[in-house]
């Protein structure tokens, strides 16, 4: 017996396995996630969150998250993200070992379990409104194409070659003036104990949880923010790990 599919009816099998695909996934990524969150309604929340963050919503904000995840308004989740008590870190663990664990079996089933690891340092803007943001202010926003108002973010890339990449560690540039101003750091809803950071100083954090989590790369890459980072390089070389980075053109090395 012989079947015939035709084009548009195979891109829709194949569409149909994807979604089937995406929502075992989701459904897998919050339960690894529930151990993170004391009560089990804002872990509920957080499965609605996500699955509007993964959706194809044209516009991701407030209202467009609460119509996706069936809510009245968008009060919930602003409760997850600003009030509720859960371990961010540790959900960022589960986040990071299932997309690594789902690149390195993509590239394995594609026939390229050989291809190349690499990790990806960066930092990305985002531009906010106001003053009262943890870390906001008129700083370059590579977004904006200029100086604007928001915040910075230092960012973690798996790539797998040929094969696909995501963002597995993040930590939030926070300026030093804001960390030294009392007023401002409690209005801002700054950790008490939190000390300034640079970009370069965030990157070996966000590198230091990759690896306690057992990931490996070929050889890290960044620009001359992260190459001019003496405690990054070292940090490197202490653990073996090869890599890439730019300098700028008045950087010394003795």
């Amino acid at each position: 017996m012989r079947f015939v599919t035709t084009t548009g009816s195979k891109a829709a099998a194949d569409a149909r396995i994807c979604a089937g695909l995406g929502q075992r996934k989701r459904a897998e990524l919050l339960g690894l996630m529930r151990p993170a969150f004391v009560r089990a309604e804002p872990w509920l929340q957080a499965g609605k969150y996500v699955s509007a963050v993964m959706s194809g919503l044209p516009k991701r904000n407030g209202w467009s998250i609460a119509r996706h995840a069936g809510d009245r308004t968008p009060d919930r989740t602003q409760r997850l993200l600003n009030h509720a008590a859960w371990d961010t870190f540790a959900v960022m663990g589960v986040v990071r070992r299932l997309a690594v664990a789902g690149l390195d079996e993509a590239a394995r089933r594609s026939g390229r379990g050989a291809a190349m690891r690499i990790g990806a340092l960066d930092e990305s803007g985002q531009e906010k409104k106001g003053e009262l943001t943890a870390g906001v202010k008129r700083q370059h926003m590579g977004c904006a194409g200029g100086v604007e108002n928001g915040i910075n973010t230092v960012h973690l890339s798996y790539v797998r070659e040929k094969t696909g990449h995501a963002l597995i560690g993040a930590r939030q540039w926070i300026p030093a003036g804001h960390i030294a101003d009392p007023v401002k750091s409690l209005v801002m809803g700054l950790p008490p104990d939190l000390a300034f950071r640079t970009k370069g100083q965030l990157a070996i954090v966000i590198c230091a949880d990759a690896s306690a989590d057992g990931v490996r790369f070929d050889f890290m890459c960044g620009d001359e923010v992260y190459g001019s980072c003496t405690g990054l390089r070292e940090f490197f070389e202490g653990h073996g790990q090869g890599y890439v980075l730019r300098v700028p053109s008045n950087f010394h090395l003795a």
